[in-house]
């Protein structure tokens, strides 16, 4: 099997604020040092059409790549991942979490 896919949606409490969209964008950077983490990206809702199919109502993502549960599993319980949630919780409103299995 492949990987697994680690994906975030944020939505902020002050989603106008510029300062507390770069607070969280610069926590969720701290995660790439995670020896677990393979890959990282980290976005902002993009231009694209406006269709009944597309949510871009969020206001940060960060998209993880770890090799398998168990990765994922230990970054969950990482001392970085738990700082970051501990110092940066205060600015979201809103979190969703999607975790797939690559099935190539």
């Amino acid at each position: 099997m492949g990987p697994l896919v680690h994906h975030v949606f944020f939505w902020l409490k002050n989603p106008d604020s510029l300062e507390d969209k770069q607070l969280l964008i610069n926590g969720i950077k701290t995660l790439k040092t995670i020896e677990q983490v393979e890959d990282i990206h980290i976005g902002i809702p993009a231009s694209t059409e406006n269709r009944d199919v597309v949510d871009n109502s969020y206001s940060v993502t960060e998209m993880l790549i770890f090799a398998n549960e168990a990765d994922e599993a230990t970054y969950q319980n990482h001392p970085i991942h738990l700082d970051f949630v501990k110092n940066h919780q205060h600015l979201w409103d809103k979190v969703l979490v999607y975790d797939s299995r690559s099935v190539l």
